[in-house]
């Protein structure tokens, strides 16, 4: 039995990819417990895009316009984790500590706005004699303060993890968080999926505030002990820099402009298909409802290998801009096979497409987050992490809502016959979009180019499981 346990320990960072994310400095069981913010991130992601989203048009019979307008409105939000990212930076406290506060409230700004959302929802669906002035007001700052906490809590989270965190294990913790944000996505359409099969408004409530529940507890579990109190740190002598001074300094660091194009055109290029994937399958190729559920699953297995990859590469000083470029190349390949699977009737070939935007998908995402970080001076991590997120999160939720419009106009104008009659299909629409993200991709590939030779190295580790401390 011994020995079957060594070798285990020797395996070990070989089939698990992400087990060398571990330090010294953070072991392996507290970076997992502080990854659960991203567990709460992913949760609440899905019950405001996905779960609620179904939920008011079908169920609660809420104008889709209506639910369109509230499911954007976190996004308004997204620019200002520079902001947020900044503050905790500099935060001063006579506790000593400077992120926690910030996740905290994020935390407090999530649970707010679960715990108000089920009964402004029922309201919004005409179930109650309130005029709909208040019906609107309560969704609407329902669903604003769930985005004001996920973006803060995300944001300050992954500067936390960054502080924590030796320089060369900072990639693989990348990673680690990633992944455990897309599990907390999947569990949780899962769960939901399930809790809301047999639908009414009680449970609407139960599950809406159970998961404002479950919100707090897993950032409360991630949160314990993690930052070191050190008074010193941030005393109120210690003098504090504007934003836009410290947003000058970072820029010092190199050519961000360049780089936050880069990751504004791919966060676009990779989200714009996020609403049309399943219907391009059952529309376009026939596929059942349950086929195209498993799309969700197939793109979260490109992702997650897309993680590893990445996590392996960066672990062995592949520079993250290189892996990000590769990442969007990836993601043109899939999407050109998504194209060719109409006029083919393939839904393999769609299938294996929507693996492969995913593998590209996860590279891109995982490569463009450590470098900035690495480029991060000593101090601003959550600076430079709440920059990646505004135009990340900004780009991404304006893509959305640009490949649906897209979508409609080309269709409808092929329809009638303006393309001539070789496009007029239904698919000429979905291609229109299809073919749109693949310009974005190639653009952003240019413009992570002339990145690759100015980012410093990274030092390599192998830290593993055998290697971590307990």
């Amino acid at each position: 039995m011994s020995r079957i346990a060594r070798a285990w320990t020797r395996i070990g960072p070989e089939f698990l990819p992400f087990a060398d994310a571990a330090s010294a400095e953070l072991p392996l069981g507290r970076l997992l417990r502080l990854s659960l913010f991203q567990v709460s991130v992913g949760m609440g992601s899905v019950l405001l895009i996905g779960t609620l989203n179904r939920v008011m048009i079908v169920e609660l019979g809420v104008s889709a316009w209506l639910v369109a307008t509230m499911v954007s409105l976190p996004l308004l939000f997204a620019p200002f984790r520079a902001l947020v990212g900044h503050r905790s930076d500099n935060h001063r406290s006579a506790l000593g500590w400077r992120r926690v506060p910030y996740i905290w409230m994020g935390t407090l700004l999530q649970f707010g706005g679960l715990a108000i959302m089920p009964f402004a929802l029922i309201l919004l669906s005409g179930d109650s004699n309130a005029p709909p002035i208040v019906a609107h007001v309560g969704a609407a700052m329902a669903f604003l303060l769930v985005g004001a906490g996920l973006h803060t809590t995300q944001t300050v989270g992954l500067a936390l993890a960054t502080d924590l965190a030796p320089p060369e294990s900072q990639p693989r913790v990348v990673a680690l968080l990633s992944l455990m944000l897309l599990l907390g996505m999947m569990v949780s359409a899962l769960g939901f999926g399930a809790l809301l099969q047999h639908f009414s408004q009680i449970r609407l409530i139960q599950v809406i505030q159970g998961a404002a529940l479950l919100t707090m507890v897993l950032n409360c579990i991630a949160l314990w002990k993690q930052e070191p109190r050190d008074p010193g740190r941030t005393r109120a002598s210690r003098p504090q820099p504007g934003f836009l001074d410290s947003w000058r300094r970072l820029r010092g660091e190199g050519r961000w402009t360049r780089r936050l194009a880069a990751i504004g055109l791919g966060s676009a290029a990779f989200s714009m298909q996020d609403i049309l994937l399943e219907p391009y399958g059952g529309q376009i190729l026939g596929l059942s409802v349950a086929a195209t559920t498993t799309l969700t699953a197939l793109f979260a297995g490109g992702g997650i290998a897309g993680f590893a990859i990445a996590a392996r590469g960066l672990g062995r000083g592949v520079d993250p801009h290189r892996i990000a470029g590769f990442g969007a190349l990836v993601g043109a390949m899939g999407f050109a096979a998504v194209i060719f699977a109409a006029p083919l009737d393939s839904p393999v070939a769609f299938g294996l497409g929507t693996v492969v935007i995913g593998l590209g998908s996860g590279l891109f995402t995982v490569g463009t987050l450590t470098a900035c970080m690495d480029l991060a001076r000593s101090g601003q991590a959550g600076l430079a992490l709440g920059a990646w997120g505004a135009v990340q999160a900004s780009c991404a939720g304006g893509a959305v809502a640009i490949g649906g419009v897209l979508r409609d106009i080309v269709s409808d104008f092929a329809m009638r016959g303006g393309l001539g009659t070789t496009l007029t299909v239904a698919a000429t629409g979905y291609g229109a979009v299809y073919l749109l993200e693949i310009v974005l991709l190639f653009a952003t590939i240019a413009a992570i180019g002339p990145l690759v030779s100015v980012v410093r190295p990274r030092p390599t580790s192998r830290l593993g499981l055998a290697g971590s401390p307990s």
